[in-house]
């Protein structure tokens, strides 16, 4: 096996001295990309990983950034709000170095920078796989894994991967969306690593998708796609807060994170919501990313903050 090969069960020494970052400047990260592409392998191979992926509390708090993926670019009414990835990874870094923040949930692109300038060094990492449902395209519903695939997540020794399941019952692309994430349900069970299905009901409202955040409809998207795949035992949920959530968390015994979005209410009802859902039984986190690294008053550190301290 060559030295930059990745295997599952491969694992670094422990460093006792703490851990280095490969890069220190984005100038760097883009230095090394261009003059040696193997160093992310490398990186992965000595990323100094979790020993479970759940903490010892049972909670998880995880950072999204995956949204430019899909060309969603847009946050607390700023349609250019993650035009810049310098600014994004700042915010990505101040939310992951918070204590309590216990991962990411991202892209290729945008783990590997932050794999490269060491802030995923002890942190759970999920991996996002279908971004190929551009928003606003014709073809939105019809949603690929154009991002990572379930090789590349195992190769990567990362914790999850991640797949958005919009569920149109008018629109032809929903059936293949969903026989694809049943085959990666089932693969990723195959090699032990968790599937989080995010689903929902949607469809067109004057050729816009629209999300169907009706308790009822929440309940429907999460009997159809806590069905996917061969077995369930690596599956856990991740759904938006919606009203009546006791009685949405009831059509469900999988673990469950919730989403953040991008909210359209004061962050102090946000935060009211996310309290109250958290104390329901099946549910073991949040999974939120433009709400906290684009808050309204730009303090990351603080909405982050506040975020752990609902959770942990």
């Amino acid at each position: 096996m060559s030295d930059t090969a990745l295997s599952p069960t491969e694992a670094p020494a422990p460093d006792t001295r703490g851990p280095r970052p490969v890069c220190t400047t984005y100038a760097e990260v883009t230095e090394l990309r261009s003059r040696d592409p193997q160093a992310i392998r490398r990186a992965l191979v000595a990323r100094r990983r979790r020993p479970a992926f759940l903490p010892e509390d049972g909670r998880l708090m995880l950072v999204a950034a995956d949204h430019p993926a899909r060309g969603a670019l847009s946050a607390q009414g700023r349609p250019t709000a993650m035009n810049s990835r310098t600014e994004m990874l700042d915010r990505l870094r101040t939310a992951l170095a918070r204590p309590g923040v216990d991962g990411l949930l991202a892209t290729a692109d945008i783990a590997e920078d932050l794999l490269l300038l060491g802030a995923l060094e002890d942190k759970v990492v999920v991996a996002s796989m279908n971004r190929g449902g551009l928003a606003g395209a014709s073809f939105e519903l019809d949603d690929r894994m154009t991002g990572y695939d379930v090789a590349g997540v195992v190769e990567a020794r990362f914790d999850a991967a991640k797949m958005l399941n919009r569920i149109d019952l008018d629109d032809p692309g929903t059936v293949q969306m969903l026989e694809t994430a049943g085959r990666a349900v089932t693969d990723l069970a195959r090699a032990g690593v968790v599937a989080m299905l995010e689903p929902f009901l949607s469809r067109r409202v004057d050729g816009r998708v629209t999300n169907d955040l009706s308790p009822d409809a929440v309940i429907k998207s999460v009997h159809i796609t806590q069905g996917l795949g061969a077995t369930s035992a690596y599956t856990w949920m991740k759904l938006p807060v919606v009203a009546e959530m006791e009685r949405v968390m009831d059509a469900t015994t999988l673990p469950t994170l919730l989403l953040g979005g991008d909210p359209s209410r004061r962050p102090e009802e946000t935060y009211a919501a996310w309290r109250d859902a958290l104390a329901l039984p099946s549910v073991r986190g949040l999974v939120v990313g433009r709400t906290l690294l684009y808050p309204p008053d730009d303090d990351v550190a603080a909405a982050v903050d506040t975020a752990v301290s609902l959770v942990h």
